[in-house]
């Protein structure tokens, strides 16, 4: 605990943290604690996993004060990140009276609105926290700690705007910390705007790259997922991370997998947050050995003893590919990245493996059994195709959709004749045609 001491923590924390058995500050601790007590504005260049919750708790947990108001906002891309952030601060914070509210969608505002009340710190996604400031149940001119973790994560998701919205709403008398895995233009858009001379704190990747094998098979998409089962199957270990591109290909990779007898479950921004907590909390309890999960969903979540990470779907670029291997081979462990390649990945894999520093190796593909992949019934346009050949859900065939067509082309074409009859009959009298006719149609 003397390495932790010498940081400048006081006794408070200090206890906290012999209860997390930590041994030694992470570099990024190590770096970036001292710089935040002494009130400094900070971007953390870290990825998930590395130790910086503790870094933004520690100050904020020896300066907000008890029963002050809400002095400290936290920004999350995700609800999972907001909740695993309120968890960590409540153990840090366990030895002080200080209230954390976490603050994200897909659960009552109502409870929030109590909890807000009595929160001296608040955790929460950008679009929720706008929700409490139109409606004027949030109040941040107190604030002096302000975090945005995972900010470029937020940038990409087109969180930006709101960002803004909500920085300017807090107190220009503020100590801003920023944390990103990756510094991009957006990234020092706010920190030339937002920011008061920033100290720029640099670390290592948390993944240990001696460690980590990364694989890639080169296979047909049809037998994409016969390999996957393959090797799901032989691999012997509790946790792995399967992801894909968009929410649809996890639900049904995740429901063809379960169909053969493997415990696994999809995780993305349409569930709701009830089900996502659940579904997390039993993958960390092992009831669950195989998360199949979309970027948003996963990115920020601090998920240990993950020891292979499936790219079912090929990531857009090397930065995502990074974010999504970044969950395995951590603190001394060994790790597999296994990405599956069909022509349809080509385009994304050449900009993956464009960055020099990523070491991918291609593996001969091993004999695999061929499965059968179940896809979800195609749609028709307004109507599901149903069991029975020919028919829609509504009953009606295609026979009977032909001739009720049929029929409404029909009577426009026997209205219009009788218009122009009519008209014809009209003209002779010299009375104009229309007023009784488009009163009777």
């Amino acid at each position: 605990m003397e390495n932790f001491k010498k940081l400048g923590i006081r006794e408070n924390l200090l206890r906290s943290i012999k209860e997390f058995n930590f041994d030694k500050p992470t570099e990024i601790q190590e770096k970036a604690i001292p710089l935040v007590l002494e009130g400094k504005d900070v971007i953390g260049n870290s990825a998930t996993g590395s130790g910086k919750t503790l870094v933004f708790g520690a100050g904020i947990i020896e300066k907000v004060k008890a029963r002050g108001g809400v002095q400290s906002l936290i920004l999350t891309p995700t609800r999972e990140l907001a909740e695993q952030v309120t968890q960590t601060l409540k153990k840090f914070s366990k030895n002080t009276h200080l209230k954390i509210q976490e603050v994200y969608g897909g659960v009552s505002i109502s409870r929030q609105i109590e909890g807000i009340k009595n929160a001296e710190i608040v955790v929460g996604t950008p679009g929720r926290i706008l929700d409490h400031l139109q409606r004027k149940t949030l109040n941040l001119s107190k604030i002096f700690i302000l975090v945005l973790d995972e900010a470029d994560r937020m940038a990409d998701m087109g969180f930006l705007p709101d960002v803004e919205k909500i920085i300017k709403t807090c107190s220009l008398n503020r100590q801003t910390l920023l944390f990103s895995a990756t510094l991009s233009q957006d990234i020092n858009y706010i920190a030339n705007k937002y920011m008061k001379n920033p100290e720029y704190v640099y670390v290592e990747s948390y993944v240990e790259s001696g460690k980590l094998k990364q694989y890639y098979y080169e296979i047909a998409q049809y037998s994409k997922f016969s390999l996957l089962a393959h090797l799901l199957k032989e691999d012997s270990s509790q946790l792995v991370m399967v992801f894909c591109n968009t929410r649809r290909n996890a639900d049904i990779l995740a429901r063809n997998l379960q169909r053969i007898g493997l415990k696994a479950t999809a995780i993305h921004g349409g569930r709701s947050q009830n089900k996502r907590s659940n579904i997390m909390e039993q993958f960390h309890k092992g009831q669950i050995h195989i998360l199949v999960c979309t970027d948003v969903a996963a990115r920020g979540l601090d998920i240990k003893n993950v020891s292979h990470v499936y790219n079912y779907d090929t990531p857009k670029n090397s930065t995502e590919y990074i974010h999504r291997i970044g969950r395995t081979a951590r603190a001394g462990k060994e790790g597999e990245a296994i990405s599956l390649v069909s022509n349809r990945d080509y385009e994304n894999f050449n900009r993956v493996i464009s960055n020099s520093a990523l070491n991918i190796i291609t593996k001969e593909l091993p004999s695999f059994e061929n499965i059968q992949f179940h896809l979800p019934q195609k749609r028709q346009g307004n109507f599901y195709r149903s069991k029975h050949h020919g028919r829609f859900n509504t009953g009606r065939s295609f026979r009977d959709k032909r001739i009720f067509s049929d029929k409404r082309s029909l009577g426009r074409r026997n209205r219009n004749e009788e218009y122009q009859k009519e008209r014809y009959k009209n003209r002779k009298s010299g009375s104009r045609p229309g007023a009784n006719f488009r009163r009777r149609y």
